[in-house]
């Protein structure tokens, strides 16, 4: 299939995004890196009148390193610059890793981390390991910018807290001090595909930093904060009201991104 026919604009700076969004009201899409967008235009399930390509916006692909206080990533950065170290990692490895297992190199090429977090799919990885991360959206629109936690900005299932004529702009990922623990781990059919269930937990002693995520959630991921318990999670995922068949997996998913972290 083809996608309906659409206007096609490029704007060379944010605040002229930002002023194309608000001119075009409903009618304008945002596109960054066009690998979720880009099916669902062809399948028309998404119909926009107006399509702003923002991928021509230097500030977008900027990265600035905190000094050790974490780093700042551009939205336009794609999966592929984090996978190849193009860009500094304050996680020691964390991001490339996650970067490295998203769907195809080909994918990864193109697609982009706020991208990525702006399209909301809860199976989406940024989605939730960016919430376990405790990393900050930043947004920008007609009134200037905001910050918002990762967390907190998917508030559904493709749904965000983008209001209109916003645009997210940047995310700030902090530091892991060196006796971070991590894992992740995600439940998919084959190679590539958008996971089944998934589930990433965090423990650093030296930040206070601890929380796990349940991913792949029907709506939102879910946040549990402080250190990795069983019960805890366990009540987590009945709460969202999975089948039999889901319940079980996300609990596994769970349990062995826990012991990858060395925390059950």
């Amino acid at each position: 299939m083809k996608p309906a026919a659409f206007d096609y604009r490029r704007p060379a700076t944010l605040d002229d995004a930002i002023a194309m969004l608000a001119d075009s009201g409903p009618a304008g899409r945002v596109i960054a890196g066009g690998q979720s967008l880009g099916p669902m235009l062809n399948l028309r399930l998404a119909r926009p009148e107006i399509l702003i390509d923002i991928t021509g916006i230097a500030e977008l692909r900027d990265v600035a390193d905190g000094d050790g206080d974490g780093v700042t990533l551009g939205a336009c950065v794609t999966h592929a610059m984090i996978e190849d170290g193009s860009v500094p990692d304050p996680t020691n490895g964390v991001l490339a890793r996650i970067a490295g297992g998203i769907a195809y190199r080909a994918v990864r090429n193109r697609g982009t981390i706020g991208g990525s977090l702006a399209h909301g799919d809860p199976a989406a990885d940024w989605v939730s390991v960016l919430a376990a991360l405790g990393a900050q959206a930043v947004i920008a629109g007609p009134s200037g910018k905001r910050r918002t936690p990762a967390a907190a900005f998917v508030t559904g299932a493709f749904e965000t807290v983008l209001e209109a004529g916003e645009i997210l702009c940047a995310i700030h990922v902090p530091a892991l001090s060196t006796a971070a623990r991590w894992g992740y781990y995600k439940f998919c059919r084959k190679a590539g595909d958008f996971a089944d269930a998934m589930a990433a937990v965090l423990f650093d002693p030296k930040s206070n930093a601890a929380r796990t995520v349940i991913g792949a959630t029907h709506a939102q991921p879910a946040v549990i904060d402080g250190e990795y318990d069983t019960n805890r999670v366990t009540a987590a995922i009945d709460a969202l009201g999975f089948d039999a068949h889901d319940r079980q997996t996300h609990l596994v998913a769970a349990k062995r991104a826990a012991m990858i972290a060395g925390l059950a």
